[in-house]
């Protein structure tokens, strides 16, 4: 193997009074991750462009040398469900979220409050499939609050979502829901949006008044009562391909991003969330990804050029203004799978490129037009230190775009 890429979910951030005005990176402790910056070099890179915020399948879509309109969030999150798509399918990305009432429509948490327990979301994935509209569909509940929602037939995906938090690079923290629309003349377009806006009302219906939900409120609980979709796809995502890669990823989009564009993917069934504690869950998760990669790398780097890791927990305490815990992630990453590359990239010569699909600042609790902090570990004289995004900004690697990352450090020609 010659390198490993490591895109540590959210990572960057901005200065925060809870950690002394440092960013998480800058207060973890992360000695494996410090001595790798002082036998590399330092630089910082905007996922997409300068000024643009991106969502998750943007910002790799973006760093893996793609165009964004080459692909949809829709179509890679159903690839990585393992659903079965047929041209004309249109897929979408759902988060199970919680509003007041229909008639008011005020979001109150676009997540559920992060309780949706795994048997929760496939009881009520399995009412909701149960609903009448004009075509088949299926609807798959993925992990914790995440779903897939596929309309089978000949759709258009020129549409709108109804979750308009995030769209084109800005960000807007959505109050109120919205209805999806056609973005152009066509009737196929507006006959599509007609379809999910139908669905999206019945399914208010039968999750507002479930025994599940019904329970959640009566213990206190936000009630997973209302559909946010987004990322509308029908074509199959045109990427770039790398065939000597391996993937280690465990979230739908990840997964779907890594098949489609013709990686070997390893991959492990998330833990399911029994008993309402998010971050007990996000930290299971954690300990199963590092420890998985570890024993994948151990085992399969002889078969391939380059390695792709993914490790998502990261990016939830930023979307909960959690700085705290969001450092301790970070040191345990670093004691845990980076102190194994600390110790196996060097004999084998593997250089190795530690970076972000995005900044998600805790103190907005969103993603960021910020620069994420790069490190690219390949075996030289020490010079860099702390790997955090102030070292970063004075780096030897300096300033790049996403498409320019792998480029830039030798991973691609």
């Amino acid at each position: 193997m010659k390198g490993i890429v490591v895109l540590i979910d959210g990572m960057g951030d901005l200065p925060n009074k809870q950690l002394g005005n440092k960013t998480p990176l800058e207060a973890a402790t992360t000695p494996n991750l410090d001595f790798l910056a002082t036998r590399g070099e330092l630089g910082y890179m905007y996922p997409v462009k300068p000024g643009f915020i991106p969502e998750s399948d943007e910002a790799i879509v973006s760093i893996f040398g793609n165009e964004l309109i080459s692909s949809t969030r829709g179509q890679l999150e159903a690839r990585g469900t393992d659903l079965k798509l047929t041209r004309g399918d249109l897929a979408l990305r759902v988060n199970f979220a919680t509003i007041n009432s229909s008639k008011e429509g005020n979001i109150l948490d676009r997540r559920a409050g992060r309780t949706l327990t795994t048997a929760e979301a496939e009881n009520l994935a399995k009412a909701l499939n149960k609903i009448k509209i004009p075509c088949k569909f299926t609807f798959k509940s993925t992990i914790q609050h995440r779903a897939v929602l596929i309309l089978r037939g000949g759709f258009s995906d020129n549409i709108s979502s109804n979750d308009s938090t995030y769209y084109q690079g800005k960000f807007r923290e959505a109050d109120k829901i919205g209805f999806c629309k056609p973005l152009d003349d066509d009737e196929n377009s507006q006959y599509t949006s007609n379809i999910v806006n139908e669905f999206i009302e019945k399914a208010y219906e039968v999750l507002d008044k479930h025994p599940v939900n019904e329970e959640r409120k009566k213990r206190g609980f936000l009630p997973a009562n209302y559909l946010l979709v987004r990322g509308a796809g029908i074509e199959p995502p045109k990427l770039k391909q790398y065939k000597k890669w391996m993937s280690v990823a465990y979230m739908p989009l990840e997964r779907g991003f890594s098949k489609t564009s013709g990686m070997t993917v390893y991959s492990f069934d998330y833990p399911k969330l029994k008993n309402l504690d998010a971050y007990k869950n996000l930290y299971d998760g954690l300990q199963k990804a590092c420890n998985f990669s570890i024993k994948v790398l151990k085992k399969h780097y002889k078969e391939f050029d380059y390695a792709y890791i993914h490790l998502k927990e990261t990016d939830l305490p930023g979307h909960d203004n959690k700085p705290i815990e969001k450092k301790m992630m970070l040191e345990y990453i670093d004691k845990t799978f980076f102190k194994f590359l600390r110790k196996f990239a060097p004999p084998h010569k593997i250089k190795v490129v530690v970076s972000a699909d995005h900044a998600t600042p805790c103190k907005l609790k969103a993603h960021s037009a910020d620069p994420v902090p790069v490190l690219f570990y390949n075996d030289s004289i020490p010079r860099e230190k702390k790997f955090c995004e102030k070292e970063a900004r004075k780096g030897t690697l300096g300033r790049m775009n996403g498409g320019e990352l792998l480029k830039k450090v030798g991973f691609l020609k």
